[in-house]
Parts: C-alpha cells; structure tokens; sequence
C-alpha cells in the first residue's frame, strides 16, 4: 500500500488563543485527550521546541482499553499560535518509548510518528489541521480507529472550548 498522509481539519468556534491553550496547557489538554469515553488523568508538557510531553489515557471500563495508555514525544517546531510540530510515540508509566505491541496493537505502527498541528484564524474560529505526514504501517482498520479516536477527541474539545 502507498504511503499515505492523514490530514483532519476541524473549524471550532474560539479564538486561536483559546485552542492553541487547549494544546499547551496540561490542564486543558486532560480535558478532552483521548477517543470518547476516555479519560485523561496526567498530562506533563515541557512546551519548548526540544521540550517532552508524557501523557496517559483510560480507556472505558470492562473494555480492552480499561488501562492506563501512555505517549510521549519531543516538540520539534512551534510557531505561537500558528504550528506545533511534534513527535508522538507509545510510552510506558517512566515514558520510555515502547512498541505498539505493548498495549496489544499490531507491530507494525512506527515507533514513532511526526504530527502537524496548525491553527488558523477565520472569523473569530479557528481552523485546526491536524496531520501524520507519514501513515507508513498504519493501515486498514488501525488507520480508521486512529482516525475515528481523533474525531472523537476533536469532538471532546470543541465541548471543553463551549466552557
């Protein structure tokens, strides 16, 4: 299969001040992290271009996902208010990078992946990309999930910007 991005884009309706918040604030961030039913309860961020995220979702209870999951990755680039650029890997609890195999998903996701965020101002709302530049080893069933659990914490957020 070609190699292929994965580009969303979303308009909410708040400033790009209140959205960018939404990504650069731990607090914020736990709000809407994570597919729905997902909880978020850590959420680390050293916000500079070199800078660590560690972050862990919970999945539903009695679901495969009733655990902790962690991610990690580096800023690469930030523009305020414009583009963050960063990587995003599978973590355990320390945040050592660790396979997807780790929580029962196939081997063959990367290791690693590059996520674009961009933020735009369009009459008051924001228009936020969000992209995978690489979907190399996410393919079928694991593309749409992670597509569908993207959406879902889009829709997340748009609910935590209304408060």
């Amino acid at each position: 299969m070609a190699n292929k991005d994965l580009t969303i884009t979303r308009v909410f309706d708040a400033p790009v001040e209140a959205v960018w918040k939404a990504w650069t604030d731990p607090e914020m961030f736990k709000k809407w992290w994570g597919p729905k039913d997902f909880t978020a309860k850590v959420a680390k961020m050293d916000f500079k271009v070199g800078g660590t995220y560690h972050v862990a979702m919970h999945g539903p209870a009695g679901s495969p996902f009733d655990k902790d999951m962690w991610s990690t990755g580096v800023y690469r680039e930030i523009v305020p208010m414009e583009k963050i650029v960063v990587t995003d890997s599978f973590a355990d609890e320390k945040g050592n990078v660790v396979p997807a195999s780790y929580y029962g998903m196939p081997g063959t996701f990367p290791k690693e992946a590059t996520v674009e965020i961009s933020f735009e101002e369009q009459d008051g709302k924001t228009k936020m990309t969000l992209r995978y530049p690489s979907t190399e080893g996410i393919e079928g069933k694991m593309l749409e999930d992670m597509t569908q659990g993207w959406n879902q914490s889009f829709d997340k957020l748009a609910e935590s910007l209304k408060k």
